[in-house]
C-alpha cells in the first residue's frame, strides 16, 4: 500500500495524457498509470510490413464478438495510447452535431452541452497539438474567429492536381486539419520531414503531435508527477458508502499493488474504461461501478468507416498525402435529404497495405504498381447510439464487444458518391481500360474512433456521467476519453476528446 495521491489518472492517450499535462502545474501529487510501455524507437516504426502484416505493435490479447467468436483487437498499449498510431486528423465536431440530427437510420441525439461550451477548449486543443489548417475553407466548419495555430499543410503536386480537379467539379475541398510539428517555411528547423510513413505509423522523429510527445514527455520528470508503465488497472474500490473511490488495484511486474487517491480519472479508451468499471462491481455497485443506470458499456459507437484505394494511370510520387478533405456531403447527399458524412485522404498507400486483402496469387510487382499509381481515401459516416451495441465481460472478465452496424445506407451512398466523383476527376480512377476500386469496410477489430460507453448527461437514469464528466454515482470519479460522447458525429473524435479533457481539467483545478 502506497501513500495517498491527490489524483490518479489511468491512461495516457488523448484524454488522460492531456489531463495530466493540464493538472501537472498545480503542484498536486499525480500518479499516472499506463498499462503499456514507451514505444521503442526502432527502424520497424516505419516498416509497413511490420505494422500491417506482422502486427508488431498490436496487443496479443483476445476479445469476443457478439457471437462469441474470438478476435485480436487492433489495440496499441503504449504511453500516448491510440495517438501513437493515429493519423493526427484533428477536426472539431460541427456546431450542428451538438444538436439532434435525423438520419435515414434513426436519430442522433442532442448533447447536454452546446458547441459554445467546447469552443474555447477546441482552440486550446488545436494550439497544444500544433494543428495546421485554414479557417473558412471547410464549408461546414463551426464558428471560430481565431486562425489555426499553424498554417495549412501544402498539397504536393499530385494532390494539388486532384484538389484543382475537385474544384472544377464545383466541390469545396479544404486543407485537412492535421496535428504535426512541421515548419514548411524553414525545413531545417522542422521536426516533421513530411515522410510517407505517417498515417497509421508511429513517428520515428517524434514530430507527430501525439499525447506522449505533446503532453507526457513534458511533465514526466516533475517532482509531483509519477508515471508507472507496464501497470494494468484491474479494478477500483470504494468506501463503505459506495460514493467515494478510495483505491485502484493494479498488476505490475506480475504482482498486484494498490494505490490510493482523493480523485480518480479514467481514460483507458471507450472499451477498456467500460470494462474497468464493470470489473469494479461491489455490494454498493452490483452491476459495475457507477452503473446504477445500466448504461456503462452501452451505446458503443465506432463510426462507419471505409478505406478506398483509387488506382489510375498516373504515377503518384506524393510522400505526405493526408492533406485534403471534403465535407460537401456532411449534412446532405446528392438527391438524398439525410447526412452522408466526411471524406479525407489517407496517408501514402504501400503495397504491404494491399497485400493483406489481395488474392494469394497476386504478384508483388502488381501490388507495387497499384500502390505507386493509387490515391487512398477514408470515408466516415455517423453510426447511431444503440443500447444493444455494448461492452460486456465474459465469465473470465475478458472483453466481449457486441456490435451491429447501423445507418449503413448512408455510408453506402457516401461511398458511391465518392466513386462517382473520382470517375469525373481526370486521372484518378482509370487503370488501363477499366476502373478499379479496392474498397474495404473497416472491421470491428480495428476499434477505430471508439466512443459512447459512458455517455454524459443530466439524467442519472439515462447517463453514466454528469456534464462535468463526473460519475453520477461517485463523487470523485471522472472519465475523460471518448466514452462520454452521446453521439459519434462523422468526424474523427480525437480533438473533441482533447478539448473535453482540457474543459474538465479546468473544473478540477478549482476543486483539487
Amino acid at each position: 500500500m502506497s501513500e495517498e495521491y491527490d489524483v490518479i489518472i489511468i491512461g495516457t492517450g488523448a484524454g488522460g495524457g492531456t489531463m495530466a499535462h493540464s493538472l501537472a502545474p498545480t503542484g498536486k501529487r499525480i500518479l499516472i498509470i499506463e498499462r503499456g510501455d514507451f514505444l521503442e524507437r526502432e527502424k520497424e516504426n516505419w516498416e509497413p510490413a511490420s505494422l500491417f502484416l506482422q502486427n508488431r505493435y498490436t496487443t496479443e490479447e483476445m476479445w469476443e464478438d457478439k457471437d462469441r467468436n474470438k478476435f485480436r483487437p487492433q489495440e496499441h498499449y503504449f504511453v500516448g495510447g491510440k495517438t501513437k498510431f493515429y493519423g493526427a486528423a484533428l477536426l472539431r465536431l460541427r456546431e450542428e452535431d451538438f444538436g439532434e440530427i435525423h438520419h435515414k437510420g434513426g436519430v442522433s441525439p442532442a448533447w447536454p452541452l452546446s458547441y459554445k461550451d467546447f469552443k474555447p477548449y477546441y482552440l486550446k486543443a488545436e494550439t497544444l497539438y500544433s494543428v495546421h489548417g485554414e479557417r473558412g475553407a471547410d464549408p461546414t466548419e463551426p464558428k471560430e474567429e481565431a486562425p489555426f495555430p499553424c498554417p495549412p499543410l501544402r498539397n504536393e503536386p499530385r494532390i494539388q492536381e486532384i484538389f484543382n480537379s475537385l474544384k472544377e467539379e464545383h466541390l469545396r475541398p479544404f486543407p485537412l486539419p492535421i496535428g504535426i510539428r512541421l515548419n514548411e517555411e524553414n525545413r531545417e528547423k522542422s521536426e516533421c520531414i513530411r515522410c510517407d510513413t505517417c498515417d497509421g505509423f508511429p513517428c520515428l522523429v517524434d514530430a507527430k503531435a501525439d499525447a506522449h510527445t505533446t503532453c507526457i514527455r513534458h511533465i514526466e520528470d516533475l517532482e509531483n508527477v509519477t508515471l508507472l508503465t507496464n501497470t494494468k488497472a484491474l479494478r477500483l474500490n470504494t468506501d463503505s458508502s459506495g460514493r467515494k473511490v478510495t483505491e485502484v488495484e493494479v498488476e505490475r511486474d506480475g504482482k498486484k499493488e494498490t494505490f490510493r487517491a482523493k480523485t480518480f480519472i479514467i481514460s483507458c479508451s471507450a472499451v477498456n474504461s467500460a470494462a474497468l468499471l464493470l470489473r469494479s462491481k461491489n455490494d454498493k455497485h452490483p452491476n459495475g461501478l457507477a452503473n446504477s443506470s445500466d448504461m456503462v458499456g452501452r451505446h458503443y459507437m465506432c463510426h462507419n468507416n471505409s478505406a478506398i484505394v483509387a488506382i489510375s494511370r498516373k504515377f503518384n510520387d506524393t510522400k505526405f498525402q493526408k492533406t485534403l478533405a471534403i465535407n460537401d456531403f456532411y449534412f446532405k447527399g446528392p438527391d438524398w435529404p439525410y447526412p452522408l458524412g466526411h471524406i479525407q485522404l489517407l496517408g501514402k498507400v504501400k503495397k504491404e497495405m494491399l497485400e493483406g486483402d489481395a488474392p494469394m496469387v497476386t504478384p508483388g510487382m502488381a501490388l507495387e504498381y497499384m500502390a505507386d499509381h493509387s490515391v487512398g481515401w477514408w470515408i466516415t459516416t455517423e453510426d447511431l447510439p444503440d443500447p444493444d451495441n455494448r461492452v460486456t465481460l465474459t465469465k473470465d472478465d475478458d472483453i466481449c464487444l457486441h456490435y451491429t452496424p447501423n445507418n449503413e445506407e448512408s455510408h453506402k451512398r457516401l461511398l458511391k458518391t465518392l466513386e462517382d466523383i473520382l470517375k469525373k476527376v481526370d486521372g484518378v480512377t482509370h487503370f488501363l481500360p477499366s476502373s478499379i476500386y479496392f474498397a474495404k469496410k473497416i472491421p470491428l477489430a480495428a476499434c477505430a474512433h471508439q466512443v459512447g460507453t459512458c455517455r454524459f448527461g443530466e439524467d442519472p437514469k439515462t447517463s453514466v456521467l454528469n456534464t462535468e464528466c463526473r460519475a453520477h454515482d461517485c463523487d470523485n470519479l471522472y472519465v475523460v476519453d471518448g466514452s462520454f460522447f452521446p453521439s459519434s458525429s462523422s468526424v474523427n473524435p480525437g480533438l473533441t476528446i482533447i478539448a473535453n479533457s482540457l474543459r474538465v481539467a479546468d473544473i478540477l483545478k478549482s476543486r483539487i
